[in-house]
């Protein structure tokens, strides 16, 4: 039977793990701030980018670009945005288990991953994945530079025929609460008659449709419009897969927190009644003595 000095070791290295635990959700709270902050202020300029990269495609009656090249996709590429550590409750496990199951859908086709981000990185080269390269340490503070490199890496890669699609797989910010995963397909750049990419503003009815006036040809827009694109889709789902991880973070360990003061006062109210037990044993051994002299 665990005595009332075990009780207190046991309660003081709870304090001392809740101590940890709410200084981990401040820390998180304050990067989330930033990164939500980033997050929400990329957005206008990806919507505004993509619509007016489709309204130039419109306008072209046959847009020509490599990186506009259907081919049937028989390689595919997917870029996995992950966290960078755990204690972050189910954030990994629920990306890595949407990219598994986007994977499955492919089945039959050969699937090269480009990990962004420690956990996923580790979780693919353990599944036996082939890598095209990988992005670790990037996403607590997310560079333009890492970003504006990895779409150099995929655009040389689709360009070069060596890959038929891109798709990004990453956590889409909604709210401290709740993030939705999202798998979005880069490459190629869907025109504007296809279905618009989740996320985009709603297209403008013909009558509607915004008139753009241009001071160069559509043709050469188009050529700095396109890897723009890619390059902006690909830090705004950075940004987001961000600011999702701090705020998952930031919940797991408030609810830590939480549950560590609930075991304190568990071990608390336990350890009072085995005091109480022993003072009771105690006084009635003292009044059995004295009643038997």
């Amino acid at each position: 039977m665990a005595t009332l000095l075990d009780f207190r070791r046991r309660i003081r290295s709870v304090k001392n793990t809740q101590q940890i635990t709410r200084a981990m959700k401040f820390v998180a709270a304050a990067l989330l701030r930033r990164a939500q902050e980033a997050a929400l202020a990329a957005r206008p300029y990806a919507l505004e980018l993509a619509r007016v990269l489709r309204s130039t495609m419109a306008r072209i009656e046959s847009p020509q670009h490599p990186l506009l090249a259907k081919r049937p996709e028989e390689r595919i590429l997917v870029i996995l945005l992950s966290g960078e550590r755990g204690l972050a409750g189910a954030f990994n496990s629920n990306i890595l288990r949407k990219a598994n199951e986007f994977i499955r859908t492919k089945k039959g086709k050969k699937v090269v991953v480009l990990p962004v981000g420690k956990k996923g990185r580790d979780a693919v080269r353990k599944a036996g994945f082939e890598l095209v390269g990988e992005y670790v340490n990037v996403l607590a503070r997310v560079d333009h530079g890492i970003a504006r490199e990895i779409a150099r890496l995929v655009t040389e890669l689709y360009t070069q025929d060596k890959i038929d699609a891109v798709y990004i797989v990453f956590s889409e910010f909604h709210s401290v609460m709740s993030a939705h995963l999202t798998v979005d397909k880069l490459l190629p750049v869907e025109p504007m008659t296809a279905e618009a990419p989740p996320g985009a503003p709603p297209e403008p009815t013909e009558g509607a449709q915004i008139d753009y006036l241009y001071e160069q040809p559509e043709t050469q827009i188009l050529d700095r419009l396109l890897p723009r694109y890619v390059e902006t889709q690909i830090l705004r789902a950075m940004l987001e897969s961000s600011a999702a991880e701090h705020a998952a973070r930031m919940t797991a360990m408030e609810a830590a927190t939480k549950n560590a003061g609930d075991v304190i006062d568990a071990l608390t109210l336990h350890m009072n009644k085995v005091r109480q037990a022993a003072i009771t044993k105690e006084i009635i051994e003292i009044v059995s003595g004295a009643s038997s002299t």
